[in-house]
């Protein structure tokens, strides 16, 4: 648990950064979406870049990309069937909130 917690913080940190200033006549203005999703996104490298993907399944992998490269607005389909995926799931939802999100933001849900 203190592992998870850890994580947690690190990749609120990342978050809370947030990406480099860029020049506005280079980008528009982003939605509050775009934001999140942007934000989610660095939260989500952070995570891989930080554990590792050990104990996560290429389904959970590849259901979470499919969300990320939605614009995270995709249905919530990504369940997390192992200790690992729990585990990286639960440190996600912890990263959104501090992000701003709300708790249901995350891709995560088991409808079977």
């Amino acid at each position: 648990m203190k592992f998870v917690a850890a994580l947690a913080a690190l990749v609120t940190c990342a978050i809370a950064a947030g990406a480099p200033p860029a020049v506005a006549q280079e980008r528009q203005p982003q939605s509050w979406p775009e934001v999140k999703c942007a934000r989610y996104k660095t939260a989500w490298a952070e995570a891989l870049s930080r554990r590792g993907t050990r104990g996560l399944g290429r389904e959970f992998l590849d259901r979470h990309e499919a969300f990320i490269a939605s614009g995270c607005t995709t249905k919530a389909d990504v369940c997390p069937r192992s200790e690992e995926e729990l585990a990286l799931a639960n440190i996600m939802v912890v990263a959104a909130m501090n992000a701003g999100t709300a708790s249901t933001f995350p891709p995560f849900a088991c409808r079977k």
